[in-house]
């Protein structure tokens, strides 16, 4: 699998991370996981920049709706995104359906940014 997640609902933290080909079966697997673990209110630290993806609209879109349905289930965790260099402003509109929820979010090209930023959020419970 090339993306892999660790849950720590002591520290109400999730932790993604992107290795290679990402496919819409891996992301699927993901939001599944938030949902079983029931962490949609914890931190989350996506980070995507050692990530690849051919996924292609009809993989991205129904993602999208389902990621934006989450928004309506209540309160959602802050969320820190990593990405390559340079690569932040071609995955703008990818992020914008992240962004929609009411939750602090942050896109960083570094991660230990990222970490800092994520550590310093409240923990929602």
């Amino acid at each position: 699998m090339s993306l892999v997640w660790t849950i720590d609902p002591e520290n109400y933290l999730m932790v993604a991370v992107a290795d290679g080909d990402v496919t819409r079966a891996d992301v699927e697997n993901y939001l599944d996981a938030i949902i079983a673990s029931q962490a949609l209110t914890y931190r989350k630290l996506f980070d995507a920049s050692k990530g690849k993806t051919a996924m292609t609209a009809d993989d991205l879109l129904p993602l999208g709706v389902r990621m934006r349905s989450f928004h309506s289930s209540g309160k959602m965790g802050p969320l820190a995104i990593v990405v390559a260099p340079g690569q932040g402003k071609r995955l703008v509109r990818t992020f914008g359906m992240l962004a929609v929820a009411d939750r602090p979010m942050q896109v960083f090209e570094q991660a230990a940014q990222a970490y800092r930023w994520i550590e310093k959020q409240a923990k929602f419970t």
